[in-house]
């Protein structure tokens, strides 16, 4: 079994593959011991499914999420701050590319629930706006 990451449409999953003819290239017809030719078909690759992320908390409250599993590089904000939809919170890291996180709507800053350093799921809750 080989671990290999697979992304499709910008989401990426982590998949387990089964080599089951090392060295055979994929869909190139290969000779059986008979002397019949066959072809190597390419494995069946389910992705793996995503949990649901969390809902916003209750009372009016608004979330801003991990939108990938990243490392915050940086928080933009601090807390008391009103902030405006689309506006820069959070900057992330995955795969050595930076992600801007923005705000989803207008609000205060209440709480900011991690720090630079840390490393984040998809769909985790990052800072919390009321």
């Amino acid at each position: 079994m080989k671990r290999l990451k697979v992304t499709v449409e910008g989401k990426s999953y982590e998949v387990e593959v089964e080599i089951l003819d090392e060295g055979v290239a994929e869909g190139v017809p290969r000779r059986t011991a008979s002397g019949a030719s066959s072809r190597v078909a390419p494995p069946a690759v389910a992705p793996k499914p995503k949990a649901a992320a969390p809902a916003p908390a209750a009372g009016g409250d608004k979330t801003v999420q991990s939108p990938l599993g990243a490392v915050v590089v940086s928080i933009d904000v601090n807390v008391g701050e009103a902030v405006t939809e689309g506006q820069q919170v959070v900057t992330l890291e995955a795969m050595k590319m930076n992600t801007i996180v923005t705000a989803t709507g207008a609000g205060t800053v209440k709480a900011i629930l991690v720090k630079p350093g840390d490393g984040v799921e998809e769909g985790q809750v990052l800072i919390e706006l009321a």
